[in-house]
């Protein structure tokens, strides 16, 4: 008597099949980085059907947000930063960044990703990759702006997140989001426009 393989596609029962999408697709990203991994081939690692995959996530992009626990989707960030006047993009970009960061739920995924980007290769690739291709990127090219200035722009922000909440420097750790936007915002504006 042969086994019957199972097809791929609606698990019967009650499974958590979104649950081991995403853990399929944290294994598969963490495997082979954002760029390499495919939605075929984390359909494949959960043993279901890609178009289920879908049917859960639009997007690659929006795969990854959901694995790592990211409180904003490229989805989310993208027409934020794009819809208003370009002199504003600054204050947005800050003060967007600085909202999503002020509560612990939103932050802690966020600051657990870069803390492992800082101390393991494949994190930081899969990091990179993400932030780069699927939002930074993304970004610039709308705004015909170079890539270097948009990195730059992301750097500064980084680099302000970190010492915020992860060193904890005073007095940016208690600073009020309309006062750092005041200061930082100018700054970042220059980097997207001179």
């Amino acid at each position: 008597m042969t086994a019957q393989r199972r097809r791929p596609g609606r698990r019967p029962g009650a499974v958590d099949t979104r649950g081991e999408i995403l853990a399929a697709a944290r294994k598969v990203f963490a495997e082979k980085g954002f760029d390499k991994a495919t939605v075929r081939g984390i359909a494949r690692e959960a043993g279901v059907d890609p178009a289920l995959v879908h049917h859960y996530f639009d997007t690659k992009e929006g795969m990854f947000a959901a694995a790592m626990q990211l409180p904003i989707t490229p989805e989310q960030v993208i027409p934020l930063l794009l819809e208003g006047p370009r002199e504003e993009i600054g204050e947005r970009l800050v003060g967007m960044l600085l909202r999503v960061t002020a509560e612990p739920e939103m932050r802690e995924p966020m600051v657990a990703l870069l803390r492992s980007a800082m101390t393991n290769e494949q994190a930081a690739t899969m990091f990179r990759e993400f932030i780069l291709h699927a939002l930074l990127y993304q970004v610039a090219d709308r705004l015909g702006v170079p890539h270097l200035r948009v990195e730059a722009a992301f750097a500064q922000m980084f680099g302000v997140i970190m010492g915020r909440y992860v060193l904890k420097l005073e007095p940016l750790a208690s600073a009020s989001i309309e006062e750092l936007v005041e200061l930082l915002a100018p700054t970042i504006q220059r980097y997207f426009y001179g």
